[in-house]
């Protein structure tokens, strides 16, 4: 059964069974079976370089995997690969911020497109974000770790499922690093999230972790 709808509330998983990537003669991960189970948290580890990043590529659709198969489910049944994309919210530091735009235009831009979790308004974004003072700052002129709590922000105040965080503390004080956490912690439990970090800082003691290097 298909899925196309997007629903606010969707206790959304992944299987995994053989999954691979290679770039060329390159094995990046092989052999993967796993289920990722819904409302979990899971921490994607390894060395720098290790495919961390292009695991979670994989996870959530963008890359496509060179050997085996990948379903999203739920209770009901499946969603297809093609409409995955309305249960994502993705943060990572390679990931552009459209640095023409002020913050507010980017948050108006962002949630045309997406909806906001539990309704949120812009008002209210600024103030979790601790940046209503920079509503008409344009994000070119924002410090890196300003963008990487915009991009923090925008993976949880976006309405998604399934939440993938790459490096989440990349360029974060200890302050921002201390509201990345709480912000983590306050996520409602049906989402299921992954964390790719070589950090036990970045990632709670429960999460189920998933190391690359036992994939190659």
């Amino acid at each position: 059964m298909a899925v196309a709808e997007n629903r606010s509330v969707l206790n959304l998983g992944i299987k995994a069974k053989g999954l691979g990537k290679r770039f060329n003669r390159e094995w990046i991960f092989r052999n993967l079976d796993y289920t990722f189970e819904p409302s979990k948290i899971y921490a994607v580890t390894g060395p720098n370089g290790s495919g961390k990043s292009t695991l979670l590529q994989v996870l959530w659709g963008q890359l496509p995997q060179s050997t085996g198969e990948l379903a999203y489910t739920h209770s009901a049944g499946e969603i297809p690969l093609d409409e995955i994309f309305k249960h994502l919210a993705i943060a990572t530091p390679y990931l552009d911020l459209i640095e023409e735009f002020t913050l507010s235009e980017h948050l108006l831009f962002h949630f045309k497109l997406k909806r906001s979790r539990n309704g949120m308004n812009e008002e209210e974004m600024l103030e979790q974000l601790r940046l209503s003072d920079a509503r008409d700052k344009h994000i070119a002129n924002f410090s890196s770790g300003m963008k990487q709590r915009v991009k923090l922000g925008l993976a949880f105040f976006t309405e998604a499922n399934l939440i993938f965080l790459d490096e989440p503390t990349t360029n974060l004080d200890n302050d921002t690093t201390a509201w990345y956490h709480h912000q983590l912690k306050n996520m409602p439990s049906h989402c299921t999230i992954f964390i790719a970090s070589n950090q036990p800082g970045e990632y709670p003691d429960h999460a189920q972790v998933i190391n690359v290097m036992d994939l190659k």
